[in-house]
């Protein structure tokens, strides 16, 4: 005769028999291994008030971590906090001084690796090095690339990021990127601070690469679209040609991803008034403004520059008449939680 054979399912307690993981102390003992999610928010140096933001959204305190130099001025990081088996993202643009904050990036994407996380993910909100994209002559770099290979090798195992200089950067990279976009934070302000109808509204692009951009926000607004034709001259120098488009007696808005130097935005706002705009206003994703640009902005047509704080705001900025920021920071978390919880990230950039 043979006996039957009781088994007892992997991970359950057997009826009057002590749970050995409840014994031991684990909060959820019923809890296979791998069901819950745990998250850890790790941020850099170079933009901590963003990171702060981010973390009050989610209700998720920021990993203690020791991020400092040594004498000669090498990045040394040591993660306070056990972070085995976690969800980690790296919260860091690389803004200036860019090579000391990707450098940064790098070491502490390595220290999590060693450290056993389960997975990294690198949050920049500004990517650094993304204007040199491709070969603008001979024996010049991609340096774009190069950055995002040195953050692929340093651990991670996908990235997310904010408005891309140039969408085939998405393609320098052989793991998971999200690009996201800023038009709906602009969309959304404009409407709050401009009271005309989508008739009397015009959205514009300092240049032609940018068309993309500008015709998406357009859309969405139902307002019309304008380019503006410039021919650079020289490397940081641009002169404006004409426009096309109607701006004649419309309120103008200037859509671009970055400013640096401010010249194109003011060439192209003059452009605007001397063509009859009654308004220009300028969106633009990364406030760079290096130099003197805020100093430029404060003395052009543009009644006010609005950027995103994906790169901190600088003294200068906080004090012109004519510059504001917007927060990402929502935008960022909510991008962090569906990343975590393996949710659809597109409906936050479509």
């Amino acid at each position: 005769m043979v006996r039957p054979v009781f088994r007892v399912a992997a991970g359950r307690p057997r009826p009057g028999v002590p749970d050995r993981r409840e014994a031991a102390g684990w909060e959820n003992p019923g809890q296979i291994k791998g069901e819950q999610t745990r998250m850890k928010l790790i941020a850099g140096n170079s933009n901590r008030p963003l990171a702060e933001a981010i973390s009050a959204c989610m209700a998720t305190p920021l990993t203690k971590a020791n991020i400092r130099r040594f004498a000669d001025l090498e990045v040394f990081v040591e993660i306070l906090e056990n972070v085995r088996g976690e969800d980690c993202f790296v919260i860091q643009s690389t803004c200036y001084p860019a090579n000391d904050h990707v450098m940064e990036l790098l070491v502490i994407m390595d220290a999590l690796r060693r450290a056993s996380a389960r997975r990294i993910t690198a949050v920049v909100p500004y990517y650094g090095y993304a204007r040199q994209d491709r070969k603008a002559g001979p024996r010049t770099p991609i340096s774009a690339k190069l950055v995002a290979n040195l953050i692929t090798v340093a651990g991670a195992d996908r990235v997310l990021t904010l408005d891309l200089h140039a969408g085939q950067i998405q393609g320098f990279f052989d793991i998971p990127l999200d690009n996201l976009m800023a038009g709906p934070v602009f969309e959304k302000d404009i409407r709050e601070t401009t009271t005309v109808s989508g008739g009397e509204l015009v959205i514009v692009s300092p240049d032609v690469g940018g068309v993309v951009r500008a015709r998406g926000l357009a859309k969405r607004m139902g307002a019309d679209l304008a380019i503006i034709d410039k021919r650079r001259e020289r490397a940081g120098e641009s002169e404006v040609m004409h426009i096309i488009g109607n701006v004649q007696d419309r309120v103008c808005v200037l859509i671009d991803d970055i400013v640096d130097s401010g010249g194109t935005l003011c060439n192209a706002a003059r452009a605007l008034k001397e063509a009859g705009a009654v308004s220009v206003s300028a969106y633009t994703t990364h406030g760079v403004l290096s130099g003197g640009a805020v100093a430029l902005i404060g003395a052009s047509p543009i009644d006010m520059l609005v950027t995103t704080d994906s790169i901190p705001a600088t003294q200068a900025m906080r004090v012109a008449r004519n510059v504001r920021q917007l927060t990402i920071a929502p935008l960022m978390a909510e991008a962090i939680m569906r990343i975590s919880e393996e949710r659809s990230v597109s409906s936050l950039f479509v």
